[in-house]
This record gives structure tokens, C-alpha cells and sequence, in this order.
């Protein structure tokens, strides 16, 4: 695959400010990287942490939900050859030697590399991945309706699994963004009784067309208290976490209910007279055997098998697209509440 002398990247220089496009030179990728023309690349929320500095460092050039070919294999890679398919996820690379690499929990690796976060990631024409954390992508699908799932959809999906829910299980979904629309089209899928938690009655509809069962409307009253009239429920996936939202949930819950929060909360404390059920998380003593839990995403095996199941279920990915040269209207997009993909030529 013939390759450019440049090619165009979108970068935050500074803190704050927007993304720079810029032309830069093309080099070679490096021993065990592989070079990757770009043909789609998710904006996702965890980009507005890069952008103001909070994680990684600047100047980066952001972007972990990337989908592409093969251009070029560096010194060592025998796993790709150039022309093959590949997607760059949050997991970006590992070390194979310290203890959760040795367990085959690669995403939590000691020095784990982060696409874009700290290592350069996919918003430009094109890459550079690690060929060990590469995301092998089928040919036949859709590089812009399946870039989120490298992210949004592997976190939803792998957290859900790990869970040990029993069909039948009531699971409720807070939230209808990018996270929460895929966690609800999963939950039907795994056989759970899928409850939507959001707020108004006109997100009914897309609630019940997405596969939920129940809606509550948390405008209408206490949605821990709305829960427990359904019998209380097995597992809430919160994915648009914050302290007025996650405390009555934990309410909603049943007998040994889990708590599974998905995405990057503010300043969330646990007050155990709201909940009236003696929880001292601190000390992991639980009247009632709840728990609150998070899970770190997944490695390229996991982001592969969500692809597959997304695939196999036909799960419905709802995107915007946009040029790479109106990246910043992607980026506004996203902070607005949509969920934005990037093309390339």
C-alpha cells in the first residue's frame, strides 16, 4: 500500500483550545508498531479529559476508536501484513510481564498505552497502533457505524458479561447516550428484562424501540423507590453517572444488587441514611449484598467479540459522520451529546 510523504492530523496543542489541523510528515512506524490509514475515527467523551489536560499529556493528537488498514508493518510484526483490516481501541498496547498482562487482563497492564491519549491516536488520515493491541476488524462492515463500539459498545459489553446476570434478570439502564442506547440493544439481547431510566416521558418511545421493557421516568419520582415497585432490580448500569444520579439508585436495587457504573462520574459519596439499608461500602459490609463495581473496558479479544456479537445481533450503532477538515464541529457535536465519526478519504 503506497503511502503519502505527509498527511493531516487534528491536535490539542494547548489545554482548552480547539484542535489545530495541521500536515505533518509521514514516517515509518517503529518495531512492533504497524502504520494504519484511517478510514473512520469515533469521538468519544473521554477526549474532552485530553483536551484540558486532565489525562495523558499535551500536545496529543486524541482519538481511540479507530478503524483502518494496514499501510505498512514495523520491525518484529508477524501477526499483520499490510492491507489487512485493523482497529485501534482504548486499549493501546502492554508490556506482556507484570501481574494483570500475566492473568490476560491486558487493558489493566502497570504501563498500559492508551490510544490518544498517551500515545498518539486516530483523529488524522493516518496512525500508529501497537501491533499487539490491534483489533482485528471483519471486512464486511461498516468502519464509521462500528468505530464506537471499539470503545462505547467493548465497555458496555464487557462490563454486562462480567456481571454473571441470569436471563431474565431485571437490569436497568440509566441514560440514552452513546453508552446507554448500546447498554439497553445488549441487555435485551443477554435475555434480561431491561428497564430505561432517563427523564421525560417523550424518550419512551426510543427507550421501548431500543428493547426496553419498562421506562421510568425519573421527572415522574423517586426512581429508586419507581425500581423497587418492579421488584428491584438485579443490576443498574449507570452510564451517565453523577452524585444527584447515582445515590437513588442504589435504592432501586434488589438482593444482592450491582451497581455497575460505566462512565467517569463527579464527585459521587454514599449516603447510607438515603438508602436505609446500612451499607458501609468502606469496610465491605453490605446488608443486603450490594455492590458497586466498574470494569476497565477490554483488550483487542474483547473489543473483537463485541464487534462479533454487535454484528450477529445486528445491534444498532447510531452515529453522525463528519470530514476530517470540520473536526471541530465533530468535536462540538460530541460535547453536545451526539456521537460523531471522522472519515478520511
Amino acid at each position: 500500500m503506497d503511502a503519502p510523504k505527509t498527511f493531516k492530523q487534528a491536535i490539542f496543542k494547548e489545554a482548552g483550545a480547539p484542535l489545530v489541523l495541521e500536515e505533518v510528515p509521514l514516517t515509518p512506524p517503529e518495531k512492533g508498531e504497524v502504520l494504519v490509514k484511517v478510514q473512520a475515527c469515533g469521538v468519544c467523551r473521554s477526549d474532552f479529559y485530553v483536551q484540558h489536560n486532565a489525562v495523558g499529556s499535551l500536545p496529543r493528537v486524541p482519538g481511540h476508536e479507530i478503524i483502518g488498514h494496514v499501510a505498512a508493518v514495523g520491525e518484529g510484526v508477524t501477526q499483520w501484513k499490510v492491507g489487512d483490516r485493523i482497529g485501534g481501541a482504548w486499549h493501546g498496547g502492554h508490556d506482556g510481564t507484570c501481574k494483570p498482562c500475566k492473568k490476560g487482563y491486558f487493558q489493566m497492564c502497570d504501563n498500559a498505552l492508551v490510544n490518544g491519549v498517551n500515545k498518539g491516536g486516530g483523529y488524522a488520515e493516518y496512525c500508529k497502533l501497537r501491533a499487539e493491541a490491534g483489533v482485528r476488524i471483519p471486512a464486511d462492515i461498516d468502519a464509521a457505524k462500528y468505530a464506537p463500539i471499539l470503545c462505547a459498545g467493548v465497555t458496555v459489553f464487557n462490563s454486562m458479561r462480567h456481571m454473571n446476570m441470569m436471563p431474565g434478570s431485571t437490569v436497568a439502564v440509566q441514560g440514552l447516550g452513546g453508552l446507554g442506547h448500546l447498554a439497553i440493544q445488549y441487555a435485551n439481547k443477554f435475555g434480561y428484562r431491561v428497564v430505561a431510566l432517563s427523564r421525560g416521558s417523550e424518550k419512551e418511545k426510543f427507550a421501548r424501540d431500543l428493547g426496553a421493557h419498562e421506562y421510568l421516568d425519573a421527572s415522574k419520582g423517586d426512581i429508586g423507590e419507581q425500581l423497587q415497585n418492579l421488584g428491584g432490580a438485579s443490576m443498574i448500569v449507570s452510564t451517565a453517572p453523577s452524585k444527584d444520579a447515582v445515590e437513588p439508585l442504589l435504592k432501586g436495587l434488589g438482593m444482592l444488587g450491582k451497581l455497575l457504573i460505566l462512565s467517569v462520574p463527579g464527585d459521587i459519596t454514599i449516603n447510607t441514611g438515603l438508602m436505609n439499608k446500612a451499607v458501609d461500602l468502606l469496610a465491605s459490609q453490605v446488608r443486603q449484598g450490594l455492590s458497586v463495581q466498574c470494569w476497565p473496558s477490554g483488550h483487542a479479544t474483547d473489543s473483537e467479540e463485541a464487534i462479533e456479537f454487535t454484528k450477529l445481533e445486528n445491534i444498532n450503532c447510531m452515529v453522525e459522520t463528519f470530514p476530517l477538515e470540520k473536526v471541530n464541529d465533530a468535536y462540538d457535536a460530541m460535547v453536545k451529546g451526539s456521537e460523531p465519526i471522522m472519515g478520511t478519504p
